[in-house]
């Protein structure tokens, strides 16, 4: 029995709704069980994920057992964020009975919950609604109360709308919980694993950062943890804490916490610094006005290429990430720039078994042939690179200010957005500058189109498959991609370059402006899927949405 198995029962995932079709013996009304949950369980696909160890110092192995152990605690974490309802529902979904409940069990595992992330988180276990606020806030707070309550009280602001705290009811008042309160038991449990990986390890880097991550997981202080990740220099490439704030619907203000134990490719790694020193470039090349621009933020970002042997907590419910770009902290982001990490062993899964036969059924013959792996791998990375460039901290009516906490619930979409569209335009911009080779634009439009398609099918729901119908949408506005007549999209590389430099004027200057009506505006209209596209993706259905990870570390004991 896998450990998630364990979590599963002992704390719980996400919850949704169907219909009772299976019947619940743990005393409680028995589950609706959607009918075509077997179906939707399909659509992951196991794929084993592993990298050689071997090279790695017997001191780095023993940490990496550790470190195994810490990320078991971050699941249980995300479990909560994700629903405070989790470990009461997580019993039901173990007593599932009959033909379905082996299915209905790995979908919630998978799904870290009830609710179906690629169906606009709707349940596919019971009929409760998801919470917008996920498990970060009361389950049936709304906007509109939780504003009221910060212009009578302006004085919780700051911690309202932090990133490592949960608002909870304390009678007939809100109160903000630092995570170290909210979460004490399984981050001390962590932290004591982290300090005693650090006591393991040879590597003097490493050890540094998780000695002062563990510290960080009692202070809710994170900026000195994430200097010192940002100079680790080790075989071993590990996250853990929290980042994004995907996971929060309702705002867009909470953290969630995930981790990352990866193995670096230092060959691989190399052939990529020379994009680290044209990141100062790239800002200055930016299409917007000079007064928008971020100049003067850290530089050092260095670009690591790694094989994944274990994610969890956020990174692991739902659909893999291919790469990361952390951390998200605006004022380490001044300081040193961002770190980004390409997870070559899932970006490899991912193209073979899933992007290629995407391509083949959704462009025509000729495009389908030009799709290219290292055109897919490089618009990852300056996917990756983009999220460390343009506004971050801004002001707005002369307050200072960051993106994120001016577009709220739509501010990651519009991140994820800014993410393709700068990768597209800065290729074509490296190209003419001659740091990278021409051919890549041969490859480029038909890669990025087929990609669409394969972010799409994580739902609109989700910040990735919302950022790509925008594009869709816009591209096909501006004569950048045709439909066929026989329902295939065709990039137009002739319109592909200022179709994106259009887009991506207008996405960071809505970002640069902290401008929330104008982030609706965008999404109003370009936000829903073409019934053309529609049409393509429902041709899709036999082909896997997503890797669903197996990894053989989790055997460690």
């Amino acid at each position: 029995m896998r450990w998630w198995l364990l979590v599963l029962v002992a704390v719980a995932m996400t919850v949704g709704c169907a219909r009772p079709e299976a019947p619940d013996t743990s005393g409680g009304a028995a589950l609706w069980v959607a009918p075509d949950i077997a179906a939707r369980r399909a659509q992951f696909v196991p794929e084993s994920l592993s990298a050689g160890v071997g090279h790695l110092s017997a001191g780095d192995r023993q940490a990496l057992r550790h470190l195994l152990a810490a990320a078991r605690a971050i699941d249980e974490i995300f479990a909560l964020q994700a629903w405070t309802g989790n470990p009461e529902f997580a019993p039901r979904v173990a007593a599932l009975d009959g033909p379905d409940a082996d299915a209905a069990r790995d979908y919630y595992r998978i799904m870290v919950g009830p609710w179906d992330r690629l169906v606009d988180h709707q349940p596919f276990l019971g009929d409760r609604p998801r919470p917008e606020g996920a498990g970060f806030y009361p389950d049936d707070l709304t906007r509109e109360e939780f504003e009221a309550w910060l212009t009578a009280h302006p004085e919780d602001a700051e911690s309202f709308r932090g990133l490592h705290t949960v608002i909870r009811r304390d009678g007939d008042r809100l109160v903000a919980v630092p995570y170290s309160q909210a979460y004490r038991e399984p981050l001390e449990r962590a932290a004591a694993e982290l300090r005693a990986a650090a006591r393991a390890t040879d590597n003097a880097s490493l050890k540094r950062f998780l000695e002062l991550r563990a510290a960080a997981f009692s202070s809710d202080d994170y900026y000195e943890s994430d200097l010192a990740w940002m100079d680790l220099d080790s075989g071993v490439e590990v996250v853990i804490g929290p980042y994004e704030t995907y996971e929060d619907t309702l705002f867009g203000y909470k953290a969630a916490f995930e981790a990352f134990l990866c193995v670096t490719d230092p060959e691989d790694s190399a052939r990529l610094e020379r994009f680290k020193g044209e990141l100062p470039w790239l800002e200055r090349n930016l299409p917007i006005p000079d007064e928008h621009k971020n100049p003067d933020r850290g530089a050092e970002s260095p670009i690591r290429v790694a094989d994944e042997l274990l994610a969890a907590g956020d990174s692991r419910a739902g659909v893999q990430t291919l790469a990361f770009n952390l951390p998200n902290d605006e004022r380490v982001r001044q300081a040193k720039g961002s770190k980004k990490v390409m997870l070559k062993n899932v970006l490899r899964a991912k193209y073979d078994g899933i992007l290629r036969p995407i391509a083949e059924r959704v462009l025509p013959a000729d495009d389908a042939a030009r799709l290219d792996d290292e055109a897919f791998f490089q618009f990852t990375l300056h996917h990756e690179l983009a999220h460390g460039l343009g506004p971050g901290l801004i002001e707005v009516d002369g307050r200072p200010t960051e993106v994120r906490l001016e577009l709220r619930d739509l501010s990651s979409a519009l991140e994820e957005a800014k993410g393709d569209v700068l990768a597209v335009y800065n290729i074509y911009a490296l190209v003419e500058r001659g740091v990278m080779e021409s051919e890549i634009i041969d490859h480029l439009p038909a890669t990025v189109v087929a990609g669409f398609f394969r972010s799409t099918r994580f739902g609109v729901a989700e910040a990735h498959g919302l950022g790509v119908v925008i594009q869709t949408n816009y591209l096909l506005e501006r004569g950048a991609i045709e439909i066929t007549d026989d329902g295939r999209f065709r990039p137009v590389p002739g319109a592909f370059l200022d179709a994106f430099r259009g887009l991506a004027t207008e996405i960071l200057m809505i970002q640069a402006r902290g401008d929330y009506p104008g982030a609706q505006r965008l999404v109003e209209r370009y936000g829903a899927v073409h019934p053309a596209m529609r049409a393509a993706l429902d041709s899709l259905t036999d082909i896997p949405v997503d890797i669903d990870p197996v990894y053989p570390l989790e055997g460690l004991q």
